[in-house]
């Protein structure tokens, strides 16, 4: 049976499954409103609108003119289209039932397990959990003694361990600089992680074509930063959106947001101090496990790392320092030189354009106590997040997108590695 034939068969499977089963998003729109033409008073409004976080939640803001990507409670639709024509902003409804379309996806993601098993290697074909990828890495290693070199640098809070691949060349060299990179710090972006093992891929198996990246570098890669939450997101439909991680805290909510729990301006603005908001920063800096586990990283590899690189979804965006602040650092130059050259090769490559910038004036919204600003502080003189395209109707694309997104984002990952060394040579 062709892949085509396949992801046919299987829109029918999920079309008859998703008309049989209801969830926790049943009825949710999502709503494309338009980035232009908005008056201050209407940004203002619909700021305090969609901090009600029982109706509202914002996947991506307004960014460089590009549209928000807003999901609304059936309760409240008719009062967010009121807003919306009241102040003749114009709007697309891009997904009129997110939990059909959530049914859809694990009905298709269950065929695709049973279809595409777990052999050895991470193809494209589908999502892989935390353990199939932490398998898939041990598997590298046995495989690769001389290039590829596996450590356990922690465990999440539920126990599940966190581990991190070193991809070299395999010429014994010591004391290289170092590429740090990681994926699925927020439990819903499944792209993230799909992304690091794709880049995984490319680095072991495509060693001829990619030997500049690998000759005064090497590359450590961490796939899953939040495995409680991934897991915790692929159980069913109505945990599919879930974005913390899963450790309880004082009040009856759990998990805390591990990209706001690092100990560089923690829980200030951007930041919520309320457990049941799904950007809350924790009880202290690094109470999450998780984020530890990355800090320490950093600190491990602060001394040769060239870049500090974490996958997240979605926007097409690719962010430098600061996050916590309007101000941006003095060698911003420099970020934005290594950044427009991701830009520009993925452009070249499939058209698609990537907004770059400072993280907090890009994207219009501050982020305290993020790892990148962590990372840059700490010494990484460039520190990326880079935010992948939005895909199909769902929060993330469907698996039928995977392929073309990580092959894309390789060209972007690439072009901005070979910057870095050009610019960064080894001492």
């Amino acid at each position: 049976m062709t892949v085509g034939w396949v992801f046919l068969a299987l829109s029918c499977l999920s079309l008859s499954a998703g008309l049989q089963r209801t969830n926790k998003y049943e009825g949710y729109k999502v709503y494309e409103v338009s980035g232009k033409a908005r008056s201050v008073a209407f940004a203002e409004t619909l700021s305090e609108l969609v901090k009600n976080a029982s109706y509202y939640e914002v996947f991506s803001e307004f960014n460089g003119g590009n549209p928000a990507k807003i999901m609304v409670h059936p309760q409240e639709q008719v009062n967010f289209v009121q807003l919306m024509d009241e102040n003749n902003v114009q709007y697309d409804i891009i997904n009129r039932n997110v939990g059909l379309t959530l049914s859809r996806q694990f009905e298709t993601n269950r065929m695709l397990r049973q279809w595409f098993p777990y052999n050895g290697r991470l193809g494209t074909e589908r999502y892989y959990n935390h353990e199939e990828i932490n398998q898939f890495i041990e598997d590298l290693a046995r495989e690769h003694p001389r290039r590829a070199f596996l450590k356990t640098v922690g465990r999440s809070y539920e126990g599940r361990w966190l581990k991190t691949i070193t991809i070299t060349n395999g010429d014994a060299r010591r004391n290289k600089n170092v590429i740090l990179v990681d994926g699925g710090f927020h439990a819903r972006e499944w792209i993230s992680p799909a992304a690091a093992t794709y880049l995984i891929n490319q680095l072991v198996y495509n060693l001829e074509d990619n030997a500049d990246l690998l000759l005064d570098f090497d590359w450590v890669i961490l796939p899953v930063v939040n495995p409680d939450g991934y897991e915790y997101t692929q159980l069913s439909e109505d945990t599919r959106l879930w974005r913390k991680t899963r450790k309880p805290s004082s009040s009856d909510c759990i998990g805390t947001d591990p990209n706001r729990n690092f100990d560089f301006h923690w829980n200030e603005e951007g930041a919520s101090d309320d457990p049941c908001d799904i950007t809350y920063a924790g009880a202290k800096a690094f109470s999450e496990p998780e984020a530890l586990v990355v800090g320490d990283l950093i600190h491990s590899y602060v001394d040769r790392g060239q870049m500090y690189l974490t996958l997240h979804s979605y926007g097409s965006l690719i962010l430098y320092p600061w996050g916590w602040t309007a101000a941006v650092p003095d060698t911003e130059e420099d970020l934005h030189e290594v950044a427009a050259a991701g830009q520009s090769a993925i452009q070249e490559a499939t058209g698609t354009i990537y907004t770059i910038g400072p993280s907090t004036t890009t994207i219009n919204y501050t982020a305290s106590g993020a790892s990148d600003d962590y990372a840059f502080n700490a010494g990484f003189p460039i520190s990326f997040t880079m935010e992948l395209p939005f895909g199909g109707k769902g929060f993330d694309p469907p698996a039928s997108d995977i392929d073309s997104i990580v092959k894309e984002t390789w060209v972007g990952i690439a072009a901005m590695a070979r910057k870095v060394i050009q610019k960064y040579p080894l001492a």
